[in-house]
């Protein structure tokens, strides 16, 4: 199989769908691989070392598209992109088609079978592709909160470990999944006042038992988080239904309630964001004011840390490229039903049903197409 690796284009993207070493994994098994220059320069990952490992270097996004029989992505494409679909390519990548529908349109209408990082499932039942980037995401989403509430950039001015005499910040967790713990972590050792809200209580009970006590956990109701929210210094949304449009869990009246010059971090943006106020931002443009919070909603957050992303990703990402290369896309979906619940376009065919429902669109189940 012939596998592209173009250079990402989403505004300040700086990952790259596949390392060196994948390149040279991927070659030994007797497949071809493109890599558009500079598609790693910005992980540092310059082409002399995709050349060493054996890639082709290819001058342009079109030969690199054209010429693949998989494109293997980190963003979903933008539009500029879309002319380079085409009926039999196999696109494997990052897609949140649920807010996204001239993407999802242009996938269908040129019948690209697009398999989505974020919903191959493992034999767990787990997202494996989703969870270094929520981990990344989680732990990046604290650090920016703690920046974003410097007094020189629209915050409060507090700083979130405080010090002696003076309390630390309130930091509230909306979610208790990947990205809700992992920016536990991080809060809890700046020395913050965090606050974990979740509908799962025996969650809350895990997360109690991981924190020793330290964490503070509230079951998930709108009083609870009209609540916890009015008092916070930096809040911070990871709610996560697996391919669905993330549910409106902080509502306007709750921002207007809210302390000015609070910041709220919403991770769950790519998925339309779990704050009614919120709205996706780039990293050239990445926050803005709503009754005097500072909302910072940048869909590709771990993009800042590049390197230390690209390697997570590609670590959980590439066993799959290489058994899709191996067998092919269609008996890859037909023997691994993990890489099945992956596919949401095929031949022409919405299969994800969360998509579906998010766009009112009819789907049928990829069991039924292969």
């Amino acid at each position: 199989m012939t596998i592209g690796v173009p250079k990402e284009v989403k505004d300040h993207e700086s990952r790259v769908g596949i390392t060196p070493a994948g390149v040279k994994a991927l070659v030994e098994a007797g497949h071809k691989v493109l890599v558009e220059t500079g598609a790693g320069d910005l992980s540092a990952f310059p082409d002399d070392e995709y050349q060493n490992a054996g890639a082709e270097i290819v001058g342009s996004a079109y030969d690199t598209w054209r010429l693949a029989d998989m494109v293997v992505k980190v963003k979903e494409p933008v539009e500029k992109e879309y002319g380079y679909f085409r009926e039999g390519l196999v696109l494997f990548t990052y897609l949140h088609l649920a807010p996204l529908t001239g993407l999802t349109e242009a996938l269908l209408s040129k019948k690209v079978t697009g398999i989505a990082y974020e919903t191959v499932r493992d034999r767990a039942n787990t997202l494996p592709l989703l969870t270094p980037m929520s981990e990344v995401a989680g732990r990046m989403s604290v650090q920016v909160g703690a920046s974003y509430l410097e007094k020189e950039k629209g915050g409060r001015g507090v700083l979130l470990g405080g010090v002696p005499g003076v309390p630390p910040g309130n930091v509230v967790i909306i979610g208790g999944g990947i990205v809700g713990t992992n920016a536990a972590k991080i809060a809890l050792g700046l020395g913050a006042k965090v606050i974990l809200i979740d509908l799962n209580l025996n969650r809350l009970r895990e997360l109690d038992d991981i924190f020793n006590g330290r964490l503070h956990t509230l079951a998930s109701n709108s009083y609870n988080i009209a609540r916890a929210t009015q008092e916070a210094d930096l809040v911070i949304g990871g709610v996560l239904i697996p391919g669905a449009a993330a549910p409106k869990i902080v509502t306007k009246e709750m921002v207007a309630r809210m302390r000015k010059g609070a910041v709220i971090v919403d991770v769950a943006i790519d998925q339309g964001g779990c704050i009614e106020t919120a709205r996706p931002t780039t990293h050239s443009d990445p926050s803005y004011l709503v009754n005097g919070v500072v909302h910072y909603c940048v869909t590709n957050m771990p993009a800042a840390v590049p390197n230390t992303s690209t390697l997570a990703l590609t670590n959980a990402t590439f066993p799959y490229v290489l058994k899709i290369a191996k067998l092919g896309a269609e008996t890859a979906i037909r023997e691994d039903a993990g890489i099945a619940e992956g596919v949401n376009t095929y031949k022409g065919t919405l299969t994800y049903a969360a998509v579906g429902a998010a766009q009112k669109k009819p789907t049928r189940p990829i069991g039924a197409l292969v």
